[in-house]
C-alpha cells in the first residue's frame, strides 16, 4: 500500500480507503488509486486479510447432491447473501451418506469456513448431540436435530396437504404420490410429504389405493417417468399426480404426453420446491413454493447472528427452529 500511495501521490490510508471501499475519497482520488493498483499489478491478500481477521472468508454449504435443481438453487440464494457481506460460498457433496456428512461437520474441517449451513439426510441427531462446534451452524431440512442448533425446515406436511387437497377439491379421486412412502412414520421428506397426502384424504373422506403410492429411490425425472410407466403397464388407473419433487414432475408430464394423456383435463399433476424450470414447462407445472427466498433468508440471518457473536460466549445466542410456511403456485397442469 506504501508503494501504491507514493505512485499515486497519496496517503497509505487513502489506498487502505479505496480498496476496502469506504466513503470519503473523491472520485477523481478513487480513480487514481485504482489506476496505479493496476499498473503495479498490486492485488490484495485476501487470506492474509482474513487470518488477520481470525477469518477465512468462506461459509460451507453441504448438501446430498449439487444436481438436483433445488440445492443448485439454493446454492445460487445463498451465494447472493454472502457476497453481500464479502464472503464466498463453497459448496461440498456427501451423496446423502452418513459417514461423509459427519466428516463433513467434523472439527477439523469446520475450521476451513466462518460459518456452515448443512442439509443432513442419514446422520443421527444422537451423532450430532455428541459433538462440540465452534464454527457457527445452521441445520435446513427435515432431519431431526437436537436443539441446541438452529434449525430451519419447510413445512413438508403442510404443503403436501395443500397440494392433494386442492386436486381432491378439483375433481381428482385417485391420485398417484410419486415418490411416496406406505410406512411414513420415518421424519424424512418422503415420509413427511406421504403424510400430507394421506392427511388431505382422510379429512375429505377419500380412500387411498395403495397401488397410488409409488416409492422410487430418487426424486429426478426418470423416476418420475418410469413411475407412470410402471402404474400404466399395471393397469392402475389415476386421475392426478402428486410428485414429491419438480424434477420427478417432469419426468411425469414426459411419460403422460408418451401416452398422449391430456394434462390437466385427464389428468392433473403437482410438483414440490417451485424451482425457477416451473415456469418455462409445457404445460407450466403447479408446484408447492416452500418459502424458498424466506428460508435462506433465514438462515442467513441465523449464520450472521452466530458469526458475529462468535468467541463471546456471552453474547450467543439461544437456538431456534423456524418452520416456513408453504404454499401453492397453481399454474397449467392443474385445474
Amino acid at each position: 500500500m506504501t508503494d501504491v500511495a507514493d505512485a499515486a501521490g497519496v496517503s497509505a490510508m487513502t489506498v487502505s480507503n479505496v480498496i476496502n471501499g469506504r466513503p470519503g475519497v473523491s472520485a477523481d482520488t478513487r480513480l487514481r488509486v485504482l489506476r496505479t493498483i493496476s499498473k503495479l499489478g498490486y492485488q490484495v491478500n485476501h487470506a492474509a486479510r482474513h487470518l488477520r481477521a481470525g477469518r477465512t472468508g468462506a461459509v460451507g454449504l453441504i448438501v446430498p447432491d449439487i444436481d438436483r435443481p433445488y440445492y443448485a438453487q439454493l446454492a445460487s440464494r445463498l451465494a447472493k447473501g454472502v457476497e453481500k457481506s464479502g464472503l464466498h460460498l463453497v459448496v461440498e457433496r456427501t451423496g446423502g451418506d452418513a459417514e461423509r456428512e459427519l466428516e463433513a461437520i467434523s472439527f477439523g474441517r469446520l475450521r476451513m469456513y466462518d460459518g456452515v449451513v448443512i442439509s443432513p439426510l442419514r446422520v443421527e441427531a444422537a451423532d450430532l448431540d455428541q459433538l462440540r462446534f465452534e464454527t457457527p451452524v445452521v441445520f435446513i431440512g427435515e432431519r431431526p436435530v437436537p436443539a441446541t442448533f438452529d434449525h430451519v425446515m419447510m413445512d413438508n406436511v403442510g404443503g403436501a396437504r395443500q397440494a392433494t387437497e386442492h386436486l381432491l377439491r378439483t375433481g381428482s379421486r385417485r391420485i398417484a404420490i410419486i415418490g411416496g412412502r406406505h410406512d411414513d412414520h420415518v421424519d424424512d421428506m418422503p415420509s413427511l410429504r406421504t403424510r400430507g397426502y394421506r392427511q388431505a384424504h382422510a379429512e375429505l373422506g377419500v380412500d387411498v389405493d395403495e397401488r397410488l403410492v409409488v416409492e422410487v429411490e430418487s426424486f429426478d425425472p426418470g423416476s418420475g417417468f418410469h413411475a407412470v410407466e410402471q402404474l400404466h403397464e399395471a393397469g392402475v388407473s389415476f386421475d392426478g399426480v402428486f410428485a414429491l419433487t419438480d424434477a420427478a414432475a417432469m419426468g411425469v408430464l414426459r411419460a403422460l404426453a408418451d401416452l398422449r394423456v391430456d394434462v390437466p383435463g385427464d389428468v392433473q399433476v403437482i410438483g414440490f420446491d417451485n424451482g425457477a424450470e416451473t415456469e418455462f414447462l409445457v404445460p407450466r407445472l403447479s408446484s408447492v413454493e416452500p418459502g424458498n427466498d424466506t428460508m435462506a433468508d433465514r438462515v442467513l440471518e441465523l449464520l450472521q447472528r452466530r458469526v458475529s457473536a462468535s468467541g463471546d460466549d456471552n453474547a450467543t445466542p439461544d437456538a431456534t427452529t423456524t418452520v416456513v410456511t408453504a404454499r401453492l403456485e397453481l399454474r397449467e397442469t392443474t385445474r
